[in-house]
């Protein structure tokens, strides 16, 4: 009786994410292709390990390679910066040497791609160190979402490198039946979660154009720089706008983006996140003064969930904006 394996399950799963992710307004194509060589990697699992078809054992180890560097591209290009050809061309060397390592020197397979996949996660990891101002191009309304969605894709990474430890660990312990085990729970479970991130709205990039060149400028406090900032929210409410990014605003001020990040750091003790979101809270605050509901005032204010304009208004206003509207109501029904 025909079967399905665990992987080319997990295949069709990735599949149905991608067919809903290209139907998806403001898709993200870096994402959808790294959602797409998902989908193709559990069906060349399933055909090299459960359906013991021998091509496919070849093209598995350097179709593997492709994914942690897909992941770094994708990251990059759409949290970081745009797609740069020049650069991110270079990824391609570790593929291309995975396929080397498989036609002169197999046994080099079983520390090349746990390298690979360890070494792309620990860099996504690293640069998020810094917090969500290391994504400049994310929308600022998303909050800390972003982070840690690209958080456990970088653990996702490490994690399927541990895998592949485990199965050497196997072999060299006489367990050679656990290794198809421990690719189908492993790998399945990296590339589903890997696949469903992608799908999370906030990781939409609403500026898909390349960025424009920073204009550089004399070195100025940050106190100047600051004033400029405030003087822009205050006469354009850029605020307001829930796509607004890090790399729109500091292409509005034609600033570095780490010179506005750091400025803001600096004098305000907070990220850039937070900054907008202050304004954006009290903006909700005139909203709901002046009657509007929670919900409508989340909204107007520029705030895209709920959960995020909860949470950065309990840490501004010190309590819920059900409670402050109440609270509020009642000081003006006071004679």
């Amino acid at each position: 009786m025909p079967t399905l394996p665990i992987p080319l399950c997990g295949s069709l799963v990735l599949g149905f994410l991608l067919v809903a992710l290209l139907r998806r307004e403001g898709r993200i194509r870096l994402l959808a292709v790294l959602l797409g060589a998902c989908a193709a990697q559990g069906a060349v699992i399933s055909l090299a390990q459960h359906y013991g078809i021998a091509a496919f054992r070849n093209v598995q180890p350097v179709s593997a390679a492709m994914i942690p560097a897909l992941a770094w591209i994708s990251f990059q290009g759409t949290a970081i910066r745009g797609l740069r050809w020049q650069s991110d061309v270079w990824h391609a060397l570790g593929p291309v040497f995975v396929l080397f390592c498989l036609v002169t020197a197999p046994a080099w397979l079983d520390g090349a791609i746990p390298l690979l996949y360890a070494g792309y996660g620990s860099a996504i990891l690293l640069t998020l160190r810094h917090g969500p101002d290391a994504l400049p191009r994310l929308r600022l309304g998303t909050g800390d979402v972003p982070l840690r969605i690209w958080r456990i894709m970088g653990l996702c990474l490490i994690g399927s490198a541990f895998s592949d430890v485990l199965i050497v660990a196997a072999q060299l312990a006489g367990r050679s039946a656990w290794q198809p085990w421990i690719i189908s729970l492993f790998s399945t479970g990296t590339l589903i979660l890997l696949g469903a991130l992608s799908l999370s709205d906030s990781l939409t990039d609403p500026d898909q154009s390349p960025p424009a060149p920073a204009v550089r400028i004399d070195d100025q406090a940050d106190d100047a720089l600051m004033a400029r900032l405030d003087q822009l929210m205050t006469s354009h409410r850029l605020y307001l706008n829930p796509d607004l990014t890090l790399t729109l605003l500091a292409r509005r001020l034609h600033v570095p983006v780490k010179q506005l990040s750091a400025a803001i750091n600096r004098k305000t003790s907070e990220n850039v996140s937070r900054y907008i979101n202050a304004h954006r809270v009290r903006a909700a605050c005139d909203s709901l003064r002046q009657g509007e509901a929670v919900t409508s005032a989340m909204l107007s204010a520029g705030f895209n969930t709920k959960s995020n304009f909860n949470r950065e208004f309990a840490r501004i206003m010190h309590m819920s904006p059900s409670d402050w509207a109440r609270s509020n109501a009642a000081t003006r029904q006071e004679p």
